[in-house]
């Protein structure tokens, strides 16, 4: 015969002073160009490592801190932090020449970089041919896109063709002696200037799980390659989901994931935006959001189409994406407006719909029905937190959450960094 003798169980202890550390992956939540880079700049002020885990040369982020302006197009926004770490994840595309301009400019902006930014030899390398072959395969598409020519598309397509070129690939003796002549005098002098930024993704990141982390996609979520207006895309992962694989984590030590999004909405370049401003019925809202948020392209200088705040594509985004909270940007965009419009269904041959479509047939025939809510008419640059906000403007935000069922959880009402506030902790796990 046993006897079981029980214990009393022991108390776990931890140090109270010691905080959970917490992954966040924010995302543009539109078609781009929301305002990610001077969010990720702010919300990295309590993470030790921004991680950039998509995209390439194309993307495009303007960080305003006091009277400096930076213009990051590959390192990760949340450089400009003191003694934070700036990692370009495997997922990147990165060229090497745009790469150290980029870093030369910020250096004579008074950035010390040096030591603190990373890349991981995973990524994939942009080679100076790789932009005539982009250009080149624009002119002939069935259906032009619009794209960039920066070489982006093509060195995604020779990474799914097993036939790229890997940043790690630089110090193996083996790939090197497969290029040409051209390539290898291209990137000699990267090479060795490289050298000392280069790091296993991986190793490092579970060294360094013990900190506060903040992974940064490129473009928004509607240019995915898999889930956005297809073939109007950008050619990597935009999605939340992109951030396990290009930036060296686990999808389980995602701990939230973070929605940014504009008061309107705007697209580059071609493909369907149902919400678009259009001559003869509102283009001269357009044509006023325009000139107000100086909506011109970081990269390419392009006008921006613009368009009225679209909650059924909002909405699809914070399904697909998982969204614990959304960001909004540039409400203060439209404080001269006495009326404002967002997009409530779609419809489309007379049907009407709050399911964001997938053929692009139906998005260009989209009509929006809109809802109206009275202009707050009011300076909202000054205000300082949410209290602080005109009963319209706390109106509007708390339709769009009720429409879809997500908190706002930072709202920014200028383009500098002080001109942002909390509505909720964000670094805490959801």
């Amino acid at each position: 015969m046993h006897t079981m003798c029980i214990l009393p169980k022991k108390r776990r202890t931890t140090p109270e002073t010691k905080e959970s550390p917490v992954n966040i992956v924010i995302v543009g939540a539109q078609w781009g160009d929301e305002g990610k880079g001077k969010m990720v700049d702010y919300l990295a002020e309590d993470a030790k490592i921004t991680v950039r885990y998509s995209g390439g040369a194309n993307a495009g982020h303007t960080i305003i801190t006091g009277n400096t302006t930076y213009k990051v197009h590959l390192v990760p926004s949340g450089i400009v932090g003191k003694d934070k770490i700036a990692v370009l994840g495997s997922g990147m595309v990165i060229d090497p020449e745009a790469l150290f301009s980029e870093l030369e400019e910020l250096k004579s902006q008074g950035l010390d970089w040096e030591g603190r930014v990373l890349v991981s030899d995973r990524a994939h390398l942009v080679l100076p041919h790789y932009k005539d072959l982009d250009k080149d395969m624009e002119s002939k598409r069935r259906i032009p896109i619009g794209t960039t020519g920066r070489g982006i598309g093509i060195a995604y397509a020779q990474k799914a063709q097993r036939d790229g070129l890997r940043v790690g690939d630089l110090y193996s003796q083996t790939v090197w002696n497969t290029l040409s002549e051209s390539e290898k005098s291209y990137l000699t002098p990267y090479k060795d200037k490289m050298k000392s930024m280069v790091i296993n993704q991986a190793s490092f990141m579970a060294k360094h799980k013990g900190e506060n982390t903040l992974f940064e996609g490129a473009q928004g979520v509607l240019l995915d390659l898999d889930i956005g207006t297809y073939p109007f895309v950008s050619s990597g992962v935009s999605a939340a989901a992109g951030a396990s694989l290009g930036g060296g984590i686990g999808p389980r030590a995602i701990d939230k994931i973070l929605g940014v999004f504009k008061a309107y909405c705007t697209r580059v370049g071609n493909g369907p935006f149902p919400t678009e401003f259009k001559a003869g019925r509102d283009e001269e809202k357009g044509l006023k959001l325009r000139e107000i948020g100086k909506e011109f392209g970081v990269t390419t200088g392009r006008a921006r189409r613009c368009g009225y705040l679209d909650l059924v594509a909002l909405k699809y985004v914070v399904q697909t994406n998982s969204i614990d909270g959304l960001i909004i940007t540039k409400m203060d965009i439209y404080d001269t407006f006495d009326e404002i419009s967002v997009c409530t269904a779609y419809d489309i041959n007379g049907t009407k719909t709050e399911d964001f479509p997938t053929s692009c047939d139906e998005l260009e025939t989209v009509v929006p029905v809109t809802k109206s809510f009275k202009g707050w008419m009011t300076d909202l640059t000054a205000c300082k937190s949410y209290l602080d906000l005109p009963q319209e403007a706390k109106v509007y935000l708390k339709f769009i959450e009720d429409y879809l069922g997500t908190p706002i959880s930072v709202v920014s009402v200028g383009p500098d960094r002080d001109q942002t506030f909390y509505r909720e902790a964000v670094w805490t796990k959801s």
